[in-house]
């Protein structure tokens, strides 16, 4: 949450490469979204509305702000008006009785235009360069050398590609918002709108750039294209000198995501809190927000193994970086930075992650809550991230609760700023999933919502999964009486239990 003392500070220092003030009394004008460009194409930046060119705040009319912060999410998402698109969202902060709307705007990897055009920050200025050749071929210059993920590999084909996560991907899109844009658009018309294909304009090279590749790409393509792609989790509790569990991963970044957060739920134990009547696993939060990390700010170009290691008292995280800064991470005063931000907005798209900066937030949010300790993250040529674990006992975490109201009253209650970012899964359900399960219910409440019982086909088309991932999925959550089944084997149908 940004405060009235950090815009005062942007205020203070005036426009210049990475701060722009508009005025926008009662609506957005075009000059918004050209500055959202050039921020974009250069080093990022800061953008206040309500703001006159001087730093004077003139202030945003009320009634207008939620109709100028919903037209700022739809024209970001618009390709016609963004390309490729952005999500981003405008802030209102209240300033001696006067609003100012503000967003931060990160750094792309790709080339952002507008409106067709290309726009880039010179000084505090929006500069459109779209026929200056030189210009614009020197900014796709440094994308590509500044952003890994943007490497073009023009003899990966379609044929390396699984079509079948894109498809689950634009299903899990549609089911954070069922008016997306990748609505209605066919595998490669998505592939195109979320920046996995890729132009060089010096070169003239075309292709799947690393990032669609480490998305939807095969497992032999990824490890040819991406030697530091592998994560190597272990726990080491008993056996210090080597480990007690392992697990590799070296799969796309879709289903790694998938086995990472089910090992994290298998080796520790869960702590719930309650929000209203329903149990909510904090733990399951720590690892998505762990997962996300390492697996959207990696830099990929290196042979180096990320690891994640569960021991006694801690959960221990590391990836290579391309570090920006040295040092611990402070929630409070940093500027987020996007390391692979194509990877980081479709994780984005697709509810696996939230918007650019929140993830630290959450983190020491949620550990705090799980352990009653802080979380460090240290950024450096390898970034750390170290979750304590030795506080828990000491705040009462339950763990294979089989009966809710034997111990519902004892739970604390969970803080509300937190609450409100949790998903919404019918009242008694959530506790009894893993991270993978609960995304897999998620894609299938929808079905559940238009017709009591459903087919195991029905489930395939829900979920994108192939036949053998939706037999074990759906086994696992009628043994845990989250659904009924009845019918034979070859026509099964099933229905959710608890609502």
């Amino acid at each position: 949450m940004t405060t009235p003392e950090q815009i005062k500070k942007l205020l203070a220092g005036g426009e210049g490469l990475t701060v722009e003030f508009k005025e926008c009394l009662n609506e957005l004008n075009n000059s918004v979204f050209e500055t959202v460009c050039s921020f974009s194409n250069r080093y990022g930046g800061h953008l206040l509305l309500g703001v006159s060119d001087n730093g004077e705040i003139t202030g945003v009319n009320p009634a207008a702000v939620l109709n100028m912060k919903k037209n700022f999410i739809n024209m970001l998402s618009n390709p016609q008006k963004i390309s490729p698109t952005l999500l981003l969202e405008l802030e209102e902060v209240d300033i001696d009785e006067k609003i100012v709307l503000y967003a931060y705007i990160p750094a792309s990897s790709q080339v952002e235009l507008c409106s067709n055009k290309i726009y880039d920050r010179v000084g505090d200025a929006d500069i459109d360069i779209t026929k200056s050749t030189d210009l614009a071929a020197d900014l796709y210059g440094r994308k590509s050398s500044a952003y890994t993920e943007r490497e073009i590999f023009p003899y990966v084909t379609e044929n390396e590609i699984r079509f079948d996560l894109v498809e689950r991907a634009q299903k899990m899109a549609l089911g954070e918002n069922r008016d997306h844009p990748w609505k209605g658009m066919s595998a490669m018309e998505l592939i195109k709108s979320a920046g996995l294909y890729d132009e060089d304009w010096r070169t003239g090279k075309k292709g799947f750039n690393l990032a669609g590749i480490l998305l939807f790409g095969r497992d032999d393509v990824i490890r040819s294209c991406a030697p530091g792609f592998e994560t190597d989790a272990l726990v080491r509790r008993k056996n210090l000198d080597r480990y007690d569990d392992r697990l590799i991963v070296g799969t796309n970044l879709i289903e790694a995501y998938e086995q990472l957060t089910e090992y994290i739920a298998k080796h520790t134990m869960d702590m719930f809190f309650l929000v209203g009547d329903q149990r909510v696993s904090v733990r399951s939060w720590i690892a998505r927000e762990l997962v996300s990390n390492i697996l959207v700010h990696r830099e990929y170009s290196k042979g180096f193994l990320a690891k994640i290691v569960i021991e006694s008292d801690r959960i221990y995280a590391e990836n290579w970086n391309r570090s920006n800064r040295h040092g611990r991470i402070d929630p409070h005063n940093f500027t987020p930075d996007p390391k692979n931000p194509i990877i980081a907005r479709f994780f984005l798209n697709i509810g696996r992650a939230d918007k650019l900066g929140s993830g630290v937030r959450n983190l020491y949010k949620f550990t705090k809550i799980y352990s009653g300790e802080e979380p460090e993250l240290i950024e450096g040529d390898i970034f750390k991230t170290i979750i304590p674990l030795k506080g828990i006992g000491a705040i009462g975490f339950t763990e294979n609760v089989s009966d809710i109201g034997e111990v519902a009253e004892d739970l604390p209650k969970l803080p509300n700023e937190v609450a409100e970012h949790l998903p919404k899964l019918p009242n008694g359900v959530a506790e009894k999933l893993t991270p993978s399960e609960e995304a897999f219910l998620n894609d299938l409440i929808p079905s559940f919502d238009e017709r009591e019982w459903i087919t195991n086909a029905e489930v395939r088309e829900a979920t994108g999964k192939s036949e053998g991932s939706v037999k074990r999925f759906m086994r696992n959550l009628t043994e845990k009486g989250v659904l009924e089944a009845r019918g034979a084997t070859s026509d099964r149908q099933y229905r959710l239990c608890l609502r």
